[in-house]
């Protein structure tokens, strides 16, 4: 089966200068063995943006997929986040040469600190990101940017790097809407990526999603998704489920009133909402 025609999926122009599919696909939790198939049926369905990790262990069966496609590499925007194994700035580069290797291109669209760790490496998340400005500078990532950051990491990187982060890829849903670091992003041009965007299918059952949902024809999944886009959150739900992955990608026929916008939006539960870790202290490597 080939690739079918993507559906008008938003673009969101980066502080770079480069643009972003708002919807794309993740594989966070995909085994191995299973992401070529599950990448193949997103890029079937009309995904262009896949988000992927070192950390996944997947990235092989993401690059497989994308040239058993028929698409062409620049149709596809890849996403890869550095391990939290490799800080320091030799094994940084390294493991970023091993991202492009398991890929099986030259270049990834963007590449991200995935946690900042910084009861870890002294502290010194600095030296890393200047290590992803090299991979910017020489064209091997069009764009870099952070995962997990919060204000006082992404303050430090302002005042002692070159490069604003074009994105921050954090956890955010209605029971967590991380509205400091948020904010903090859109005041200064950085882009905000929602992981966990319903948090592990926790939100679903919520009375008043589920009563959106009703009102408005749609699966709680649907509307959560189409709630993000619409706070322009660049969002990428995962499933293995073909009918799930095609239901994830159904998002641009319909829009939510502003009502039921903050219907969602009310649902924050602040720190107690998180389903992840707290960035300020984790502090795991693999």
């Amino acid at each position: 089966m080939s690739p079918t025609e993507p559906a008008s999926v938003p673009a969101l122009e980066l502080n770079d200068g480069t643009s972003i599919p708002q919807l794309g696909f993740g594989v966070f939790q995909i085994p191995p063995e299973d992401t070529a198939e599950a990448v193949s049926r997103a890029l079937e369905v009309g995904y262009r943006h896949i988000d992927t990790a070192e950390m996944y262990g997947n990235e092989k069966g993401v690059g497989e997929a994308i040239r058993a496609s028929g698409l062409d590499r620049a149709d596809v925007y890849i996403t890869s986040k550095l391990n939290n194994g490799f800080h320091r700035p030799d094994d940084a580069r390294r493991a970023f040469a091993g991202t492009l290797e398991a890929l099986g291109f030259d270049y990834v669209d963007l590449f991200l600190i995935h946690w900042p760790l910084p009861t870890l490496y002294d502290g010194d998340y600095v030296s890393t990101w200047k290590t992803l400005e090299e991979f910017k500078g020489d064209g091997r990532a069009r764009s870099i940017g952070v995962s997990n950051f919060q204000v006082p990491h992404l303050e430090r990187l302002a005042a002692e790097t070159e490069i604003t982060p074009a994105v921050n890829q954090i956890e955010l849903h209605p029971y967590l809407l991380n509205e400091e670091v948020r904010a903090h992003g859109e005041s200064h041009g950085i882009a905000t990526e929602a992981w966990s965007p319903i948090a592990q299918g926790q939100v679903l059952d919520d009375p008043a999603i589920v009563a959106v949902a009703e009102r408005v024809g749609r699966t709680p999944a649907q509307v959560v998704l189409r709630w993000h886009l619409q706070r322009r959150s660049i969002v990428f739900p995962k499933s293995t489920t073909p009918s799930r992955i095609r239901e994830n990608f159904e998002l641009f026929d319909f829009e939510l009133a502003p009502s039921d916008m903050d219907a969602l939006t009310a649902l924050d539960r602040g720190e107690a909402g998180r389903t992840g870790p707290n960035p300020d202290k984790f502090a795991y490597i693999p």
